[in-house]
């Protein structure tokens, strides 16, 4: 991404395609072309946010570091990994800004540093940069204490400051260490002083500093929660030992002469950045391009598969399995629209598109970490017996939804949501999903364990009953035909195939019955998966088929509302893409908005909003899964 900005005292939203993202598998946080953390949850993906300026420019709180002079941005990746690197550059010089969490090797004792890190170089010449932190802590509701003390935590290097923010139920710190790599360059000097937003709405002081940077000159800002003061931690101030007197600075182990403090490995000592920050940044991308390499993908395009692999990564949420949605929450699908959901939960129907598309890559961990999450869900069913269609990506089932009024919205887009609504609907479709997904992690994962319970499936006693589906309607159930078409996934025999470059057809029954005889697995109620798979069958092609539109429609009951998510009938062999009745409804759906279809450049709608009542309102924009179907 790249684009040319001005410096504005005023600064206006940045669109959400002009961010990166960079994780940890814990949490997320965008990165703007402009040089800063708009989102960022601490400590995990659902956790209330400290930064979330992309929600509300005023007092959302953010952490920049940005130009003071007109300059051109560009934003990359370094090579398959997920430490993103912003560039900003004028006739004058060169800055680099890298941004990532640190990860630690797979395979090691290295704790994960709850850390976001922010390295500043200077390439060539030299451009005038402010920094800025201004935390707004529990989604810009609560207030909080700013101090700038003196860092004591390396007596050995050059000195420096720090700055606390003490909140409620939160405290973060910033440090920074500075370095030059160009003999006769002096290290940079930071100044660190107290910058009052309350104008804007912030609820505490933030911090900021300008960077008079040249050549050679480097900063590293660390933000980081404060470690505990329990066990071995001695506080901020103490040093890891293991022998005293030893003299021994590395990333994990570090003494002092003194040998009377020690300091916890979760919290080492802050070393000039060729040190210890510089080995964080060199592990981190060690750790994603391990990954990465991991990968069984032979065919076209690469480089983007790695690429979607890695965005794919880092939805999932390490001490459970579970995956996201979307780090993100109450991005507005229309800018100016309502549609803005918060999607920090695990949806068992993204989270198995998900999981499909990291097997196809030849990644079994994934897959058997999240079928640990998900069995453990099958437990915990509901009494009926059915699942959520999502929880939280600790495994909980409350998700309340809230509106925070106060936030303005991307753009204006209201209301900001937390939490989601959605969670107790009813949403058949996810069982066909579930089931694949199931199938396919102890096909090329690990075997299953214990039996599924397949004789009491929910399914087998609901499947004619109607439900709120793949788009989370919010007013009234229906027949709808994704759902209906997912039901028949569950019982039908289909091929399948997991080959990246082709597909090789073969007869097969049912997912639940296949898992039954793959494990030899009791199944007694197999007569009446057959006889619900051929009622699904005749019910979709009798009460979804619009007759006199020659297309399938969204519901049994409104046959006459175009969706895409029917595209999905060949992808699960309901039929056959040449069948003139897909062939018809295909058409139907490329055609303009204007002609009656959903199509637009190139980009595909869910459904017609105007058309179809779905208890949300406003507008909203294409839906790129639906495009790709």
């Amino acid at each position: 991404m790249s684009n040319v900005l001005e410096p504005k005292t005023d600064r206006d939203y940045i669109a959400i395609s002009d961010h990166g993202l960079i994780g940890n598998l814990r949490t997320a946080a965008m990165v703007s072309l402009d040089g800063s953390i708009e989102s960022y949850c601490v400590p995990n993906f659902d956790s209330p946010s400290i930064f979330a300026r992309i929600l509300d420019k005023n007092k959302g709180g953010h952490f920049s570091i940005t130009p003071i002079v007109p300059f051109t941005t560009k934003q990359n990746y370094l090579p398959s990994s997920n430490v993103l690197q912003t560039k900003f550059l004028n006739e004058k010089g060169v800055v680099s800004v890298t941004d990532f969490l640190p990860r630690p090797l797979s395979g090691t004792n290295e704790p994960l540093l709850p850390w976001l890190i922010r390295r500043v170089e200077v390439i060539r010449g030299e451009i005038p940069l402010r920094m800025e932190c201004a935390p707004a802590f529990n989604y810009a509701r609560d207030k909080h204490e700013l101090n700038i003390e003196e860092d004591t935590s390396a007596p050995n290097h050059h000195p420096r400051q720090r700055a606390t923010f003490h909140s409620r139920d939160l405290a973060l710190d910033l440090r920074y260490v500075v370095e030059s790599t160009v003999d006769n360059v002096a290290a940079p000097v930071v100044d660190l002083s107290p910058l009052d937003l309350s104008a804007k709405g912030h609820l505490g002081l933030a911090v900021t500093c300008d960077l008079n940077l040249t050549e050679g000159q480097c900063i590293a800002f660390v933000l980081r929660t404060p470690p505990s003061t329990t066990g071995n931690s001695y506080g901020p101030d103490a040093v890891v030992g293991q022998h005293a007197g030893a003299g021994i600075v590395s990333s994990q182990v570090e003494v002092t002469t003194l040998g009377i403090k020690t300091r916890a490995v979760e919290d080492p000592l802050l070393t000039a950045p060729q040190d210890l920050v510089r080995s964080l940044l060199n592990t981190t991308v060690k750790y994603w391009q391990a990954w990465i390499r991991r990968s069984t993908y032979q065919g076209s395009w690469k480089e983007s598969v790695h690429r979607s692999a890695l965005a794919l990564k880092l939805l999932i949420f390490e001490p459970t399995g579970a995956v996201v949605a979307s780090p993100t929450f109450s991005l507005p699908e229309y800018i100016g629209g309502t549609r803005n959901w918060d999607y920090r939960a695990s949806w068992i129907r993204d989270s198995s598109f998900t999981l499909y598309a990291l097997l196809r890559l030849g990644y079994t961990h994934e897959a058997n970490s999240y079928m640990d999450f998900i069995f453990e869900r099958l437990r915990n069913k509901n009494p009926d017996g059915s699942l959520q269609i999502m929880y939280t990506i600790h495994g909980g089932k409350e998700l309340e939804e809230i509106e925070l009024t106060h936030l303005d919205g991307h753009k204006g887009s209201k209301p900001v949501r937390i939490g989601n609504g959605a969670a107790d609907h009813i949403q058949l479709d996810i069982y066909g999903e579930l089931m694949d997904c199931i199938y396919l992690g102890q096909k090329f994962g690990k075997p299953l364990v214990r039996t599924v319970p397949l004789q009491r499936f929910f399914v087998v006693e609901h499947y004619q009953d109607p439900d709120l589906s793949i788009w989370e309607v919010r007013n009234k159930k229906r027949h709808f035909t994704y759902s209906k078409i997912m039901l028949w996934y569950v019982h039908n025999p289909r091929p399948h195939a997991l080959s990246v470059n082709s597909y090789h057809p073969r007869v097969a029954i049912d997912r639940g019955l296949r898992l039954a005889d793959k494990r030899s697995l009791p199944c007694p109620n197999r007569s009446r998966w057959l006889t619900a798979r051929d009622t699904i069958y005749e019910d979709i092609m009798h009460k979804a088929w619009n007759n006199e539109g020659k297309y399938f429609g969204q519901s049994y009951e409104d046959k006459d509302v175009l969706d895409s998510a029917v595209l999905i009938m060949p992808l699960v062999f309901f039929m056959q893409a040449s069948d003139p009745r897909f062939v018809n409804t295909l058409k139907q759906i490329l055609k303009t908005p204007e002609r009656g279809g959903l199509t637009s450049n190139n980009l595909v709608y869910r459904y017609d909003v105007s058309k179809s009542d779905d208890g949300v309102g406003g507008e909203e924009g294409t839906f790129c899964l639906c495009t790709l179907w």
